[in-house]
């Protein structure tokens, strides 16, 4: 029967994005339908969507908008679909994105440690584009996807997806006139070929010289002369004007990455680039103090990201658990945490880890009686278990560990 269908979308590629899907939870869309709701009736759920899929009958119901909190005290507006509709991004995006990460920029990622532009060059430019998401044109877009594929398909639904409505809380249903939701699946894979050529290669062709790294829509420019950050910002400007798009004026800022050997005075001496805060350091070596390097750390914003995660675990309401059970369920958020801002300076990420224990402590008030008026015989608890298993949370060993040779203060 899948031979009748206009478009071949094998079955199997169905269920293989709705088990990645699952796997990625997430909240109900405008039908209120969870991923249990779905599951419930799965085998028939699964062969409607695929039937639309393959028929060009599917039509994306509005996206759900939920303005969450940001650090400074705004909103930014996430789109969530309806399961039935995660999935099917999930099948366009298994399909598009082999095509395209072969062409992507080899510095279109994220940082990477080891790779040290930034401690070379004596300035940077900070970019952030202005509401990225939500300003994408379409038309450019499309020809860029076009520009990658010819599947009639893909083609077909990836229009309807940055077309589709949004709901508002207040449930009135809102048209769009640029955009990708920000909470769609395919919408970083988009947003990521759009600056593509917008970004990427306009800067490989125009200022081959200056290394960037980029993620989603910040970047960071490293550039040897304020003149050249200057000169730079300004053709920027033009090149994303001329693509529909809009610096952050208060965001995109030029660093001077002041150490021992830059030694001149500027507004911005740091930056915060994925979680990490650059900035001048005191260094450490070999126990001896020594003058200021320009070096990352997990930035404030992250650890407070992690604190508020570790609040919400409410550990010392978890009396009905062991500890067994509590480390299991917990450590793998820990080590992510660990091996992502772990990297450098882990004296700044072990503070926020130790907060873990003062509530395991409580937890242990809670759950043994003889230690519920003993918050010293509580903590003296904890610390025999450390000491008889001190693997069996993953920030134990790591508080135990001196790290490396160079800390900073």
């Amino acid at each position: 029967m899948d031979e009748a269908k206009p478009f071949d979308i094998p079955k199997r590629e169905v269920w293989e994005a709705f088990k990645k899907v699952k796997a990625n939870q997430g909240a109900a869309g405008v039908d209120g339908q969870s991923i249990a709701d779905f599951e419930a009736d799965l085998s028939n759920n699964l062969y409607k969507l695929w039937n639309r899929l393959s028929s060009g009958s599917y039509f994306p119901p509005p996206v759900r908008r939920v303005d969450i909190p940001k650090a400074n005290c705004g909103t930014r507006p996430l789109g969530i679909p309806t399961v039935a509709d995660r999935i099917a991004q999930e099948v366009a995006r298994r399909c598009l994105e082999p095509r395209l990460e072969p062409v992507f920029h080899a510095d279109s990622y994220g940082y990477r440690p080891g790779r040290q532009r930034c401690w070379r060059y004596d300035w940077v430019l900070d970019i952030d584009v202005k509401g990225y998401f939500d300003s994408i044109d379409w038309e450019l877009m499309l020809k860029a996807v076009r520009h990658h594929t010819n599947c009639p398909w893909v083609l077909l639904y990836i229009e309807r997806w940055v077309k589709a409505p949004v709901q508002m809380e207040d449930g009135s249903v809102v048209p769009r006139t640029a955009g990708t939701p920000q909470g769609g699946v395919v919408s970083p894979l988009l947003a990521n070929l759009f600056l593509h050529y917008a970004f990427d290669m306009w800067m490989a062709r125009n200022y081959p010289h200056i290394p960037f790294e980029r993620y989603a829509d910040d970047a960071i420019c490293h550039c040897k002369s304020v003149e050249e950050a200057r000169a730079l910002w300004s053709a920027l400007a033009d090149r994303l004007a001329a693509c529909k798009l809009v610096l952050h004026p208060e965001k995109t800022k030029i660093v001077y990455c002041k150490d021992v050997n830059r030694r001149r005075d500027y507004p911005n001496q740091s930056f915060d680039f994925l979680g990490y805060t650059f900035r001048p350091r005191k260094v450490i070596w070999h126990g001896c103090l020594h003058a200021h390097a320009f070096r990352p750390a997990v930035s404030p914003k992250a650890l407070k990201t992690i604190s508020r995660t570790i609040r919400r675990w409410a550990l010392h309401h978890r009396s009905d658990k062991a500890l067994t059970d509590l480390a299991d369920l917990y450590n793998p958020y820990i080590r992510g945490w660990i091996n992502y801002y772990g990297q450098f300076y882990r004296a700044q990420l072990r503070s926020t880890l130790r907060r873990i224990d003062d509530y395991l402590i409580h937890w242990a008030r809670w759950k043994f009686k003889r230690l519920s008026g003993q918050p010293k015989g509580a903590r003296d608890w904890l610390a025999g278990v450390r000491r008889a298993n001190p693997t069996l949370f993953a920030h134990w060993r790591f508080l135990n560990v001196g790290g490396r040779t160079s800390e900073a203060v």
